[in-house]
């Protein structure tokens, strides 16, 4: 699922506290393209590599396959990096080019139907799987379970209990959110009635004598949240996005007789199955997959909104992620359709805590692997240690050994010291490999428009950028060879230092336990050490 942070909304209202994280107005404009070294903010030094480095170096165009929810191929700053399918003619219904996939012109939608329909909630592969096991054991207990069922009996208890804990918590922040949502609206519905608007500013707020019923809101909005005018603004829109995410989650993420699967019409229970889908890359809902494409490679230099990582990057839109979890089946079929159809770097900016079907995905990862496909992964937005729990899809294979050509990424703030981990971010001394800017990224987002977003899903296009790059100037590298060269050249001057603990208010520890390498990435240093390789045996 992909876990979008534009501001937590997870945390939005519990306990009757309400939490505006994060300040995009006072965060260094482009600032994942900045330089550490020359700013002191945590970028990744695009603009100086380009600078100092490449500029009158010829760079080789890549193609990045954006597995996710969504892109729109039409946006200002991304419709002339589009990739273009050079055997497919637009329209005519045709699979022109032999590959299985009818008019497949910027990529393909794994999570659409032949008419044309789409699917755009979905369920949490949690209750998918607690769906199929109560089916089966409802209302039994342990005795009435034959002894050849007992493990399985065991795993659907093990997972209601997941399932009944989920529900619950999201039930009681639905609630919370409901209720300050209730009393927004009503302080609002209260000044427009007095001074006539239809609207109500930040000025009206701050001038407004409330009836005793609102007193106190006003004195919470006054005291704790309203810091300046575009705050009531975030408010609001918070607000709103936060009640359509829990409503969500109720309604279909953890409805256990919500299934749209009959929208694809292919047969799920084969999970070799590959040509099924539509060729609507958009989908009902594209902001995310938008704003991953754009800071991989929003085209640079136009003069339009922002600069994505790459000069030289074609976009290839593969959509597998609904609002809710992506299926395995999707995602290893996402991964063998960008590695046929000429990606070398897919951005995977998803994940959830259960697997359906590994394996799959694993056979999928083998192949990119075999065809010198670099993947890019977001460790996830749970604020949890990845060595202690399930992250997935992830690069370790379930018969044994791992992936040599993934990378997993974790988000840094722009904020230093002790905040310069996100607050959100997982993270993991074995399993994630290396930090990248996440917070309060500025990008392109549907119909030729730009906003902030955060999460390890705006880190990871960032490394994937970053990767481009490479290849743009260095062809010929491996994904292992890509990889070692993120991790080896990443700027480890804040390894030994303390920072606060993702999803704690306090405790620290020091930046270097949170990854592999303790570093983060950097890509003037990369390309400098591919210009200035070591000496042998050095």
């Amino acid at each position: 699922m992909k876990k979008l942070l534009i501001l937590p909304l997870a945390a939005l209202c519990v306990s009757a506290t309400f939490y505006l994280a994060g300040d995009p107005s006072s965060a260094p404009k482009n600032w994942f393209n900045l330089s550490f070294a020359e700013t002191g903010t945590h970028g990744v030094g695009t603009e100086r590599a380009y600078k100092e480095l490449l500029a009158g170096k010829k760079a080789d165009t890549i193609i990045v396959a954006v597995i996710d929810g969504g892109v729109d191929y039409t946006h200002e700053d991304l419709k002339n990096v589009m990739w273009h399918n050079p055997g497919e003619i637009p329209g005519n219904k045709i699979d022109d080019d032999k590959n299985g996939y009818v008019d497949d012109i910027y990529g393909w939608n794994f999570i659409g139907g032949a008419n044309g329909e789409n699917v755009h909630h979905d369920n949490l592969e949690l209750t998918r799987q607690y769906r199929t096991l109560k089916k089966k054991f409802k209302n039994k207990t342990a005795e009435d379970v034959p002894a050849s069922e007992k493990a399985e009996f065991e795993r659907y208890l093990s997972i209601q209990k997941d399932y009944n804990k989920e529900y619950d918590d999201s039930k009681k922040t639905f609630d919370n959110i409901a209720n300050f949502r209730r009393m927004n609206n009503g302080y609002k519905e209260e000044i427009m009635k007095r001074t006539g608007k239809d609207t109500v500013t930040y000025a009206d707020v701050m001038e407004h004598n409330p009836s005793d019923q609102y007193k106190k809101y006003q004195l919470l909005l006054k005291t704790a949240i309203l810091k300046k005018p575009e705050d009531w603004t975030s408010l609001n829109e918070e607000l709103e996005e936060g009640y359509e995410a829990y409503n969500n989650r109720l309604e279909y993420h953890l409805n256990v007789d919500y299934d749209p699967r009959n929208i694809v019409g292919d047969n799920y229970d084969d999970a070799t199955e590959r040509f099924y889908g539509n060729a609507d890359i958009k989908g009902p809902e594209p902001f995310h997959g938008t704003h991953v494409a754009g800071i991989i490679g929003a085209q640079r230099g136009n003069g339009l909104g922002m600069d994505g990582v790459s000069n030289a990057v074609k976009i290839m839109g593969i959509r597998v992620v609904p609002d809710g979890d992506e299926r395995d089946k999707d995602v290893a079929n996402g991964i063998r359709y960008a590695v046929d159809n000429g990606a070398k770097v897919i951005n995977m900016s998803f994940g959830k805590s259960y697997s359906h079907n590994k394996g799959i995905v694993d056979e999928a990862v083998k192949y990119a692997e075999s065809k010198g496909v670099l993947l890019v992964h977001a460790a996830g937005n749970d604020s949890k240690d990845n060595d202690a729990t399930n992250n997935f899809p992830n690069p370790r294979y379930e018969n044994g050994g791992a992936a040599t050509n993934w990378i997993e990424i974790g988000a840094l703030n722009w904020r230093t010291g002790k905040n310069s981990c996100a607050p959100f971010t997982n993270y993991g001394q074995k399993n994630v490999d290396v930090f990248a800017p996440g917070v309060d990224i500025y990008s392109c987002a549907p119909e030729s428009k730009y906003r902030n977003a955060s999460g390890t899903s705006m880190a990871c296009p960032v490394t994937a950028g970053v990767a481009t790059v490479i290849l743009n100037y260095y062809p010929t590298m491996t994904p292992a060879q890509v990889k070692s060269t993120i991790e080896n050249s990443s700027d480890r001057s804040i390894a030994k230092k303390k920072v606060i603990i993702p999803g704690e208010k306090k405790k620290k520890a020091k930046f270097s336990t949170f990854s592999r390498t303790g570093g983060m990435v950097d890509l003037y240093a990369a390309i400098k050490m591919l210009q200035n390789p070591a000496p042998a045996g050095k």
